[in-house]
């Protein structure tokens, strides 16, 4: 498929991975503000970042994989990183046992909204470059 063609270019590949996260990630604040008067509910969070930033490093060894009975040995690659969600387990300072924090949860909600933005602008960047390259072969 033409989407495959389109995300195997590393970069673009990162920035749908991350565009990814970000919508998992509203979906989660969102789900935390919802249930912020619900007893004994513990917040939610998205790890994606953390993970990423492991697999770009090059200070680490990295096995190569050559045979699906092959043990992974450190740092994977970037495509085999998925957004994993957390549960957070910190204690509660209010009486029914939640621990949202309404206003960091909105902090967290904006902070994710101008990255994913941020994002998509980045992506449609990168498609706008493919698509004038392709219009712009057919004139030569």
């Amino acid at each position: 498929m033409i989407s495959d063609f389109l995300f195997s270019n590393t970069k673009m590949s990162l920035v749908k991975r991350s565009l990814d996260t970000a919508m998992l990630r509203h979906s989660v604040i969102s789900n935390n503000i919802a249930n912020v008067n619900t007893p004994n509910f513990k917040k939610q969070e998205v790890t994606f970042e953390d993970e990423l930033n492991l697999a770009m490093s090059s200070d680490g060894f990295k096995g190569r994989i050559t045979n699906s009975r092959h043990i992974p040995i450190g740092a994977g690659s970037i495509n085999s990183i998925q957004p994993k969600i957390t549960m957070n387990g910190r204690t509660s300072m209010r009486n029914d046992g939640n621990n949202v924090d309404v206003d960091e949860e909105m902090a967290m909600l904006s902070k994710n909204t101008v990255a994913y933005r941020a994002l998509s602008s980045a992506m449609e960047g990168e498609l706008t470059k493919i698509s004038q390259a392709i219009t712009k072969a057919g004139r030569v």
